[in-house]
């Protein structure tokens, strides 16, 4: 299950422990992948070594070489759900590293096969930009600004990005690029709009969804 924002200050990060923190109070058996995890976990090296490298950028196939390792190992340690924060299917980082929706097609259909046979969930947590990049500043202050914006200035697939609102105008792109992409997936997606929603409401939406959809025992009382 991996929970994925269009844009920071969606509250992905929230949705995604929350939901691991459920998973893990009904009985199961729980990896909860935190967004800076893909550093630092031993399936993931060969990620971490090429982010260190010069370009600080990653090949394609090693994501889906390692993401292959992830979810074999976790399925060989008996674990019944792996709730990743903003890890699969990638595509911020690789529009961010210059790679066009025709070699993204492929990558979708690589990864695809590599996650066999772990049943994939795409939670979609997603907001106006302007507004979430706003609500952002708010929590992370003006020298998050600065540094997100100058982040995607200095990356070849998003120079473009010279303010907020540039951010903003990329990141409607980069989510209908997003939706392009999964639906071309045999993953199931759920969308959560925390333009309606604040953060209870969406994770209730939420939990309630993946009750039925992994026929847990029981409908959680909201």
């Amino acid at each position: 299950m991996s929970v994925v924002g269009s844009s920071p200050g969606v509250g992905k990060t929230t949705l995604c422990r929350a939901v691991a923190q459920w998973l893990a109070g009904v009985g199961a058996s729980v990896d909860h992948f935190e967004e800076a995890d893909i550093l630092t976990r031993p399936a993931f090296r060969p990620v971490a070594e090429e982010f260190a490298g010069e370009t600080a950028a990653v090949r394609p196939a090693t994501l889906v070489a390692c993401t292959r390792a992830y979810v074999a190992e976790s399925l060989a340690a008996g674990k019944d759900h792996l709730v990743t924060d903003a890890l699969l299917p990638f595509i911020p980082s690789l529009v961010a590293w210059g790679h066009d929706e025709a070699s993204l097609v492929q990558v979708m259909e690589d990864l695809s096969h590599a996650v066999q046979p772990a049943q994939v969930t795409v939670v979609y947590v997603h907001d106006d930009p302007e507004t979430a990049l706003r609500r952002a500043v708010e929590r992370e202050g003006e020298a998050w600004e600065d540094w997100y914006v100058r982040k995607l200035a200095d990356s070849p697939g998003t120079r473009g990005v010279h303010d907020l609102s540039s951010a903003a105008a990329h990141l409607r792109f980069e989510g209908e690029l997003t939706r392009r992409l999964l639906a071309r997936t045999p993953w199931h997606v759920l969308n959560v709009n925390v333009g309606t929603l604040n953060a209870q409401e969406a994770y209730a939406h939420t939990r309630d969804h993946l009750t039925d959809m992994l026929e847990l025992p029981g409908r959680p009382l909201a």
